[in-house]
């Protein structure tokens, strides 16, 4: 039995967790029957008291007592990915597969704590949509493009690759063109929600944007050994972006939170931001609508992006790939050993449904990855949406400093235009252990390596 086991049968992380698992290393050695040893530690959960004078229990039990709160058993099934997650990032999972509308969940091995569910986290629920589920950050969004221009010049030409990302797309918070781009999103119907109709302006002059926290346009050398599409096998130049919907996407996520969460005060503070709405619901039903516009909106966003620096450079694409990872999908799963409709919430996750090809970045100084779908039904045919942070924005401001992160990129041949602290290399997972771990969901096709980076400067309030 490890951590997720005792999550599992109701044992805060922390101080009880570590008791817990002493108590197992004591049961073990004590050699008792083995078979019963959940059914053991299920009945100190259940009645902690009763095992406060058992000498090989009273430091568990006593555990128990002194927390403030503990979970009951999940309701809906889930299973984790990778070594080591933080126990409040399983926690937050195994709260939300109590929800009564909670049919399964997955856990990506890029994992860590968020808002409601934690990062890398995969929610199935019965008609029912949780807007901090999706995220801040509605259908933020990666794209691969490969270009007809020579690897060889990214050492040769990197001024000129770096002069095409700086003219056509803004950085920062409430970045925007003073010429605002054009895109047929703009046709679309922005009064399916007041918040849509509102904000269409704003969404208009920050077209072709990137925005800031772990958003990225990079330029990199993409290495691939087996044909992809007509691409044949070999290193190519590519160009590789991340962003989302902006400031009127995180404008839907505020507002249908806020109702989800008038709309059940029954929830414990602990499960607030994981309030639903239910998709027969008015409210629902309006989120769901701007939740699919930001999609196309967070599209047009990369496609932008990636047309005028292909326009710029005068180059012609071989080869567009892009996936959402912070989006719900109606989607038709098994579980429980019949197919059911579910809404798949993926906050942090790729879609890896069998033969989907997804985009899986590392930081700006390790690789990220073109991955295939295998379509393994227990992750709800998901797999992570990056690395994974090991270290919070503050932390990092606090602990990290420029030169040594100048050397790492100067060792790696990465010529950074701009970013700030809080996305140095080493706040991220070692994204090779986290592509490791998920071997079972899918299958690498290709690999970037940056070479350009371009994030928003330092000083910007990250908004992913």
């Amino acid at each position: 039995m490890n951590t997720q086991d005792l999550i599992r049968l109701g044992v805060p992380p922390g101080e009880c967790s570590r008791r817990g698992l002493d108590y197992i290393t004591r049961y073990i050695l004590k050699g008792l029957d083995r078979s019963r040893l959940g059914e053991s530690v299920s009945e100190i959960v259940a009645n902690p008291s009763a095992h406060v004078n058992d000498s090989m229990a009273r430091e568990f039990a006593e555990a128990l007592l002194r927390s403030p709160r503990g979970i009951t058993p999940a309701r809906a099934p889930w299973r984790s990915w990778g070594q080591g997650l933080e126990p409040e990032a399983m926690n937050q999972l195994a709260r939300a597969c109590q929800l009564p509308i909670a049919e399964a969940g997955a856990l990506m091995p890029d994992a860590h704590v968020g808002y409601g569910l934690p990062i890398g986290g995969v929610l199935a629920t019965h008609n029912a949509v949780i807007p901090y589920g999706v995220g801040v950050d509605i259908a933020c969004r990666m794209k691969l493009t490969v270009l007809d221009l020579p690897v060889r010049d990214l050492d040769r030409r990197r001024d000129r690759l770096a002069e095409a990302i700086e003219s056509e797309t803004r950085f920062g918070i409430g970045a925007s063109f003073d010429e605002p781009r054009s895109h047929a999103v703009l046709d679309a119907d922005w009064n399916v929600s007041p918040i849509t109709a509102r904000n269409r302006d704003r969404a208009a002059a920050q077209l072709g944007t990137s925005g800031s926290g772990n958003h990225f346009v990079e330029f990199g050398a993409f290495t691939h050994d087996v044909p992809i599409g007509s691409l044949q096998p070999g290193i190519h130049l590519a160009l590789l972006s991340h962003s989302g919907s902006r400031g009127t996407g995180a404008a839907v996520c505020d507002h249908y939170s806020r109702l989800a969460m008038e709309r059940h005060p029954e929830l414990p503070k602990e499960l607030v931001h994981l309030a639903w709405l239910d998709l027969d619901s008015e409210e629902g039903r309006e989120y769901w609508a701007a939740m699919e516009l930001m999609g196309r909106y967070a599209a047009a966003n990369h496609e932008l992006i990636h047309r005028h620096i292909a326009n710029h450079l005068g180059a012609a694409v071989l080869l567009d790939v892009e996936n959402h990872h912070n989006f719900a999908w109606k989607e038709m799963h098994r579980i429980g050993g019949e197919d059911r409709e579910v809404i798949v919430h993926r906050k942090g996750a790729t879609p890896a449904g069998e033969g989907v090809l997804g985009i899986i970045p590392g930081s700006m100084a390790t690789p990220g990855f073109l991955v295939r779908g295998k379509g393994n039904p227990e992750s709800l045919r998901s797999a992570s949406h990056g690395a994974g942070r090991i270290m919070s924005r503050r932390r990092a401001l606090e602990c990290m400093d420029w030169d040594r992160i100048r050397r790492q990129l100067r060792d790696r041949r990465v010529h950074l235009l701009s970013a700030g602290l809080d996305e140095a290399p080493g706040v991220y997972k070692d994204i090779e252990a986290v592509m490791a771990a998920q071997s079972d969901l899918v299958e690498v096709l290709g690999r970037f390596d940056p070479r350009i980076v371009k994030m928003a400067p330092s000083g910007e309030r990250a908004e992913d």
